[in-house]
């Protein structure tokens, strides 16, 4: 199993490329269930997540075909995915496929709106907490769907299409929201979805659908309006940049300390985040290439931050601010709103020297002189991220286990970060 080696102590300084967003290249991948015509996607990331999809949409007779630049050459601008679903063989998502990555579970919308029917695997349980999907089924209800449950399944049936409605969710739901603007595409009438998740990925995908014939509004607020259209045609369309990479890397820099220039990526996609960094006390500024992070060795001040659904600041984030804020001077409190269980990297940073007491849903980090490198474990995707990023500034050797958590959001973490002179490599086996 691959481990990660970091010597911490080493500023970081140069330009690191982000990627296309995992969470937009997920559900326009499955986006391309609703049309027998080629959905040509550029920008896609080299993950294992993207990687699992493919042999889960490979599953429903999906052929993927795989361009773009190699990992080493001097530019990087992602790889293409030409897809096509002209026919689709199977209904079923079995659970040995579906149980490996939870999104697959939104084939569910686009098989039923198309073919009227699909058989789904519940997706089972989750590192960071239960996440139902109790709202995704509610949503494809509210559409006409009759929905039955047998031997850990979800049959979804409309042998006669779906129906516009109106659906209300009673929280906000980013899986609620790409599975019902999905289905509503081909759904028959008008469908107004309120309380509708805000994130920068719902908006990405509602303009590729709208690319391939779909008349979505308003996606991106908090109501988007579809008219349903009998058939959608295929398309070309580039991901966004993933914000939660840019975050990432930006609080690596301000834990590292140095000057790195984030390119191909967009401040208004994580605002509120870069806000909680220049409170921190690093330099922000958006430049017509991406964003510049700047830290000179200035102490770092504390700051207090609730997670909460875009725009405010992302879960996504909360680990990885944690880990800078162990080297913070003074007191600061982060209270997760979003997901239980996603605190399992607290012990972990422990480990590294910092001082941290849970209380609920709050931890109060108090910052400390210096953090020693030692064994830690990956507990899940962003966790592993934030033990990096705390092993950046700690005095020695940090090795992080179970790093292939990494592998599922993150791509070339090593060399991304080895580029700018970071003093880290993967040791495989």
């Amino acid at each position: 199993m691959d481990r990660i080696r970091v010597n911490g102590g080493k500023p970081l300084h140069g330009r690191i490329a982000i990627s296309g967003a995992k969470n937009a290249a997920l559900p326009l991948m499955i986006a391309s269930l609703l049309t027998e015509d080629m959905l040509v996607l550029d920008n896609v990331p080299r993950l294992a997540d993207v990687n699992l999809l493919q042999r889960i949409l490979g599953n429903h007779g999906v052929d993927v075909m795989i361009s773009g630049k190699r990992p080493g050459e001097a530019e990087y601008t992602g790889q293409t995915l030409s897809i096509s679903a002209a026919r689709i063989v199977d209904t079923t998502a079995p659970y040995e496929l579906v149980s490996r990555m939870r999104a697959s579970f939104w084939v569910i919308a686009p098989l039923v709106a198309r073919m009227g029917e699909a058989r789904v695997s519940m997706p089972g349980g989750c590192a960071i907490g239960t996440r139902p999907v109790d709202l995704l089924i509610m949503a494809i209800e509210r559409l006409g769907a009759q929905i039955d449950i047998e031997a850990g399944y979800v049959i979804a049936r409309a042998p006669n299409g779906l129906r516009g409605a109106e659906i209300v969710f009673p929280k906000v739901t980013v899986s609620g929201t790409h599975t019902a603007v999905m289905a509503a595409s081909l759904a028959d009438g008008t469908t107004v979805i309120e309380n509708a998740a805000r994130e920068p990925e719902i908006a990405d995908v509602a303009s590729c659908l709208n690319k391939m014939g779909a008349r979505i509004s308003g996606a991106g607020s908090s109501r988007i309006v579809i008219e349903g259209v009998s058939k959608l045609n295929g398309a070309r369309h580039s991901v966004i940049p993933d914000r939660i990479e840019t975050g990432t890397y930006a609080i690596a820099v301000a834990m590292a300390s140095g000057d790195v220039l984030l390119e191909h990526t967009r401040p208004e996609l994580l605002q509120s985040a870069l806000d909680v960094l220049r409170e921190a006390g690093v330099t922000i500024q958006s430049t017509n290439e991406g964003i510049r992070v700047a830290r000179d060795g200035g102490g770092l001040r504390p700051v207090e931050v609730t997670t909460a659904p875009f725009p405010g600041f992302p879960t996504d984030l909360q680990a990885q601010l944690m880990a800078l804020m162990t080297r913070a001077r003074g007191t600061s409190r982060i209270t997760e709103t979003i997901f239980e269980n996603r605190f399992m990297h607290v012990q972990e940073l422990v480990r590294l020297g910092a001082h941290i007491q849970l209380d609920g849903d709050t931890a109060t980090i108090e910052g400390v002189e210096r953090l020693k490198g030692a064994p830690v474990m990956a507990t899940d995707l962003r966790a592993s991220v934030s033990l990096v990023i705390a092993a950046l500034a700690a005095e020695g050797e940090t090795m992080v286990n179970r790093v292939y958590h990494l592998d599922r959001g993150f791509e070339r973490l090593e060399d991304k970060l080895s580029a700018c002179g970071a003093d880290i490599e993967r040791i495989r086996g």
